[in-house]
């Protein structure tokens, strides 16, 4: 058995041999020609013009600068003019200006467009409001408190609202009064 074992090892060696000598073989010849052949032909084209890139112009920069210009989402003078007439008569030093010598409320450290009146109360005949603040915490407040940034105070709290009248730079150096509302939030 070990006889015929070897002799059929020996003739599957000599195959896999003239298997890849024959694979060799083939690989010999120089069939490169047609290669060759269309390498010249491409290199003797003639070869294309590309267009120039387009002439790039400098952009032209704009720094904006807003110290010197009023605010475009605040409300002019200009749109009320009773409140430029009475700026221009009261002046810098006279006139309108807030209570610097007044002791600030909690709710003066918040814009007012971040407090939420959430309700109201009743106690003794006065009328309270509820009003959370945006960092979370919850006030009671009424007539003659004071709330938001421009020194708001409170003229009358209702069921529905709270209204404010508020002491706002005009843009001039002086002080105009306007009037704001919160309104009770679902």
């Amino acid at each position: 058995m070990s006889i015929t074992t070897n002799k059929s090892l020996r003739i599957i060696q000599l195959l896999i041999v003239a298997a890849l000598a024959v694979t060799l073989a083939g690989c010999a010849g120089d069939n490169l020609g047609d290669l060759r052949d269309y390498v010249k032909d491409v290199k003797s084209r003639k070869k294309a013009r590309i267009k120039p890139l387009p002439e790039l112009k400098p952009h032209e920069t704009f720094f904006y600068e807003a110290t010197n210009r009023r605010d475009p989402f605040k409300e002019s003078l200009a749109a009320q003019p009773e409140a430029l007439a009475k700026a221009a008569a009261n002046g810098n030093a006279k006139g309108l200006h807030p209570d610097s010598n007044r002791r600030k409320e909690a709710l003066e450290e918040f814009p007012l467009d971040t407090l939420r009146m959430v309700g109201s109360l009743e106690q003794k005949k006065a009328m309270w409001a509820i009003v959370k603040a945006s960092d979370g915490t919850i006030h009671r407040i009424k007539t003659g408190n004071y709330a938001g940034q421009n020194h708001g105070k409170i003229t009358l709290v209702s069921e529905e609202e709270i209204k404010l009248l508020e002491i706002a730079p005009d843009g001039l150096g002086g002080w105009i009064e306007r009037e704001a509302s919160l309104a009770l939030s679902e």
